[in-house]
């Protein structure tokens, strides 16, 4: 059982649709498009409300047909609309866990490959391209803020921005290490080999969020992009690279046009970082966050993904898994999602 607040919903929808109607409601751009995802977001899950009530009145009549006459047909259509407004239902109760502050923005996602050079690098990379496979089927936005490519093949690291309504509530259940077990490709003898990269998530912040960081605890160093970086890589001093020092925070962009606008991506991607670490250790101000926070630890992997000796994908806080390997690799990583969601709700 969830709540679902309809009229609720409904108030917001007016609210912010009377905010569009004002003369300088495009002044902002930016703020502009972010109130139209919320319009469509919300009017969507109206949308479904909607849909799931028409659908459970015609299961209902159904239902009474079936007691009136012994109809096999009846039946059957009971049987597969039942199945499908329960699917239905399931999809909206998922959003509904979805209410953390942060949930709803985007999600910055960095992936670093293990130990292992040129396997490792590998993994990641195919985590690349699991992650935007999934954010193209949800309709998100991509865009690639950082990267560190190898010349042998694969990738060190890359920084990933995944912008859509609740993106980050979402992916917030990938943050941990991933472990790959398979024969190698680059192995001539065919040997199994097993692959870690670790997984971080956290929001993206809106521009107008402040947050009060000491100038004197940051290092900031420019750099030459380069790599895959993007379409805007060049070889001038723009990239940024900035360091918390109090926690030893490290965050860097490359993929802006400017030096000024990658030092902005890169102080929204710090600030993120630091929110959430204050959190969840109920730290009063940013200040009094201490220590050494660079990259997750590699203690044990939320995920394994096993290609040989036969086919699983297994995540070891739910217990979800599935023997379709390929499909998960394909940005099919919704069940797991989900069910994270619903462990964390118990």
């Amino acid at each position: 059982m969830f709540l679902f607040d309809l009229s609720c919903l409904r108030e917001k929808v007016k609210k912010l649709e009377e905010k569009t109607y004002e003369t300088d409601f495009w002044g902002d751009v930016q703020q502009a498009q972010k109130t139209m995802q919320e319009i469509t977001y919300m009017k969507d899950k109206i949308e479904e409300y909607e849909e799931i009530s028409s659908e459970l009145e015609e299961v209902e009549i159904l239902h009474q047909l079936l007691e009136e006459e012994d109809d096999s047909l009846s039946e059957k259509e009971l049987r597969g609309g039942t199945e499908s407004v329960q699917k239905k239902i399931e999809d909206l109760r998922i959003k509904t866990l979805l209410s953390g502050e942060y949930d709803n923005s985007g999600a910055i996602v960095a992936i670093h490959a293990g130990v292992g050079g040129l396997e490792a690098q590998d993994w990641a990379e195919m985590l690349l391209r699991m992650y935007k496979r999934w954010s193209e089927r949800k309709g998100y936005f991509t865009e690639v803020l950082d990267i560190l490519s190898d010349t042998e093949g694969g990738i060190k690291s890359v920084t990933l921005l995944i912008r859509g309504i609740n993106a980050f509530g979402y992916l917030k259940s990938e943050k941990g290490v991933h472990r790959l077990v398979r024969i190698s490709p680059f192995d001539s003898s065919g040997r199994r080999h097993t692959s870690f990269a670790s997984v971080d998530v956290f929001p993206e912040l809106d521009e107008n969020i402040e947050i009060d960081i000491n100038p004197n605890d940051l290092k900031i160093d420019t750099f030459r992009s380069g790599g895959a970086g993007g379409q805007h890589v060049n070889t001038t001093d723009s990239a940024i690279r900035i360091t918390h020092l109090p926690t030893g925070i490290v965050v860097q962009c490359q993929n802006e046009r400017s030096q000024h606008s990658n030092k902005a991506t890169a102080m929204r991607m710090l600030m993120a970082k630091l929110i959430e670490i204050k959190e969840i250790e109920n730290k009063e101000k940013i200040d009094d966050i201490q220590g050494q926070y660079n990259q997750i630890g590699w203690g044990s992997q939320i995920r394994s993904y096993v290609f040989h000796p036969y086919s699983l994908v297994k995540d070891h806080r739910t217990n979800a898994e599935t023997g379709n390997t390929s499909s998960v690799m394909d940005g099919n990583i919704d069940m797991f999602i989900n069910e994270y969601l619903k462990y964390k709700t118990k």
